[in-house]
């Protein structure tokens, strides 16, 4: 667990945390964490590639001559002999691929891409972008024996492609990420497909069919539901020694096994099952217990949270900046340059990137919106879609990756020198059409951002004034629901943060549902029925401020000292807690917590959506001013 100080700053305001109660703590593995270490990445993966152009210009013997070293596995008497660049390019980039395939993975299961219709216009997008940058490839190589490097041009970085989107275009919302995301995989996965058949110069058959049987066989371990990561890991690199040996670029063999690693809500039900095999650990500490509660600790949490959190750092760290040192590398001078800027494989790849990708996924998903007449259509608005498009046009890792098998020597550097300057070309276009973008009036600017798409829903259960415990505007445009337990230290430390945002933002109201964890905090159940009793009087918030003000006395006798010190009627307070009354009340909240998908305090919900991450005031601000954004596209769209 990781706690957090509730002292908080010298202005009284508690600092930036993300927790949840103890076992329910939520890791910040989706989309938001997923893009922050994509940001990061694509710092570390430019400095390499500028570490790689440095090295080549100073001592390209010397670069060549690591990168061509051999190193061989051998058991007895068979084994794998690749030089190093190899390695890098067929051996760690698997694990490049894995991570991509865990989170298309966790879109499709908890993303934007849950809601299989939205699959499609991203899919026919992605698909649009590559057909129009190979055939602009083709058309400058048409009839050389160049044109065999058209799968150049297809795949977008992801690593790259979402880190500068971060960076040149922030304001951009993360839906178009998300979007991004969708296309980026198509991308991905055909030119998998595409390296796997039209690269494969010799193939093999015996070794094939030994790749799918070790395929089959997590299949069935999965099936099995086996929980060692060890069966999968012997039988994924079975898989990919025999792909390799086929002749088929055995990185595939990562993103399949990426695409099988199921994304889902823990339950609470499983949550206290660990709980309670925690605390017969904790009062009995002996291995065997130890081992129950780890295997429990681990079925409570997806296997998708968790390779990602193991992996994705070191892929978007260590091992693409690795494959862009080993490849990134050219010789550049002035005749280099001259001779390649009229090259048709140069141009090809350039102008295929920065101008065949933007139209082929702007020019696809706007027909497919008209055509449909607005049934499918982008989850944010046309001028995102545009940005997106753009920031498509940079295709390093892949690119390089087809490059070395469709190339060699003079051709190989040219291709080179067009990926590196069309990612540069991207990235300028994108940071343009962003400054030109925050030019618009504001009205139109979130239109053209946020786009009048309905988001997906969340929350089961629709707030209901009638019902409801609500703070605030009745129709205010942007509803915040917080799922909370009195005895909650998260949710009290949530508190201060909620009031502030409160004062901040005069058109948000705030509804409060009881989720008391009575497997943990013992006397939750009592102080949200406590808060009921105090609600048939008139006085909820009061005691709701009462109770979370002070978490550590919530006995009967404290409750009963907080309905005095209100002024309630004591009597009709007490039968009403000893009656249990409001125990209805609050199982009716539990109850729309489970359909919800709440396992853990405090979880919030903003118009609907599901908030993952912290609850600082900055965080939380930053998604409230986002949903208010879209609630008034939505209103001026109508």
């Amino acid at each position: 667990m990781s706690a957090t100080s509730s002292s908080g700053d010298l202005n009284g305001r508690p600092p930036p945390f993300a927790g949840r109660t103890a076992w329910a703590r939520s890791l910040e593995t989706p989309l938001r964490e997923f893009l922050r270490t994509e940001t990061g990445g694509a710092a570390v993966l430019l400095a390499a590639a500028v570490v790689a152009l440095v090295w080549v210009n100073v001592h390209a013997s010397s670069y060549d001559s690591l990168w061509g070293t051999q190193l061989s596995i051998d058991l007895g008497g068979a084994g794998v002999a690749l030089d190093l660049r190899h390695w890098v390019n067929s051996g760690l980039m698997t694990f490049f691929f894995f991570v991509i395939g865990l989170e298309a993975r966790r879109e499709f299961d908890l993303g934007e891409l849950r809601e299989r219709r939205r699959f499609a216009l991203p899919l026919l997008a992605g698909i649009g972008g590559m057909v129009v940058a190979v055939a602009i490839y083709l058309a400058f190589n048409a009839g050389r024996s160049s044109a065999g490097g058209w799968g150049i041009v297809m795949s977008t970085d992801t690593a790259f492609a979402l880190g500068l989107l971060a960076l040149v275009g922030p304001r951009f919302p993360d839906r178009l990420r998300a979007f991004m995301l969708t296309v980026v995989v198509v991308d991905d996965i055909v030119a998998l497909v595409v390296i796997a058949t039209v690269y494969t110069e010799t193939l093999h058959v015996v070794p094939l069919l030994a790749a799918v049987g070790f395929f089959v066989a997590v299949l069935v371990a999965r099936s099995l539901r086996f929980r060692a990561g060890l069966i999968c890991l012997v039988l994924g690199t079975a898989a990919w020694v025999s792909l390799l040996k086929s002749g088929v670029e055995p990185v595939v063999i990562g993103l399949a096994l990426g695409l099988l690693a199921y994304a889902f809500t823990p339950s609470r039900s499983n949550l206290e099952r660990a709980t309670e095999r925690f605390r017969e650990f904790r009062e009995q500490p002996t291995a065997e217990l130890a081992r129950v509660a780890g295997v429990e600790l681990r079925s409570a949490t997806p296997a998708n949270e968790r390779l990602q959190q193991l992996f994705h750092p070191w892929t978007s760290y260590v091992i693409v900046p690795l494959f862009a040192l080993a490849n990134a590398g050219i010789a550049v001078d002035g005749g280099f340059l001259s001779r390649a800027f009229s090259s048709p494989i140069t141009l090809g790849i350039l102008v295929g990137y920065v101008i065949g990708k933007p139209v082929g996924i702007f020019g696809c998903s706007w027909l497919l919106t008209r055509l449909t007449r607005g049934r499918l259509r982008p989850p944010v608005g046309w001028a995102a879609v545009a940005g997106g498009g753009t920031i498509a046009g940079i295709g390093f890792t892949v690119a390089l990756l087809v490059a070395t098998l469709a190339f060699d020597g003079r051709q190989l550097e040219e291709a080179k020198l067009g990926i590196l300057s069309a990612a540069l070309g991207a990235a300028l276009i994108t940071w343009l059409l962003f400054r030109a973008t925050a030019l618009l009036p504001r009205r139109l600017r979130i239109r053209a951002l946020l786009g009048t798409a309905e988001p997906l829903v969340d929350l089961y259960i629709d707030v209901d004034p009638e019902r409801d415990h609500v703070r605030g505007p009745i129709n205010a445009p942007v509803t915040v629901v917080e799922y909370g337990d009195f005895e909650c230290p998260y949710c009290g430390q949530a508190e201060p943060v909620v009031r502030e945002l409160l004062r901040d933002f005069g058109d948000v109201r705030y509804v409060w549902r009881h989720l008391p964890l009575n497997d943990v905090h013992p006397r939750a159940q009592l102080a949200a029925e406590a808060a009921e009793a105090a609600a048939d009087q008139g006085a909820f918030w009061e005691m709701h401020d009462l109770l979370l003000g002070n978490q550590d006395a919530l006995r009967p006798p404290d409750l009963m000292g907080y309905a005095e010190q209100l002024g309630l009627d004591i009597e009709s307070f007490t039968n009403a807690l000893r009656a249990h009354a409001g125990a209805a009340r609050v199982a009716e909240d539990v109850d729309s917590a489970d359909l919800s998908g709440v396992s853990g305090t405090p979880t919030f919900f903003i118009n609907g959506r599901r908030h993952y991450g912290a609850y600082d005031i900055a965080t939380l601000s930053a998604a409230v001013r986002v949903a208010g954004a879209q609630a008034l596209a939505t209103t001026v769209a109508d």
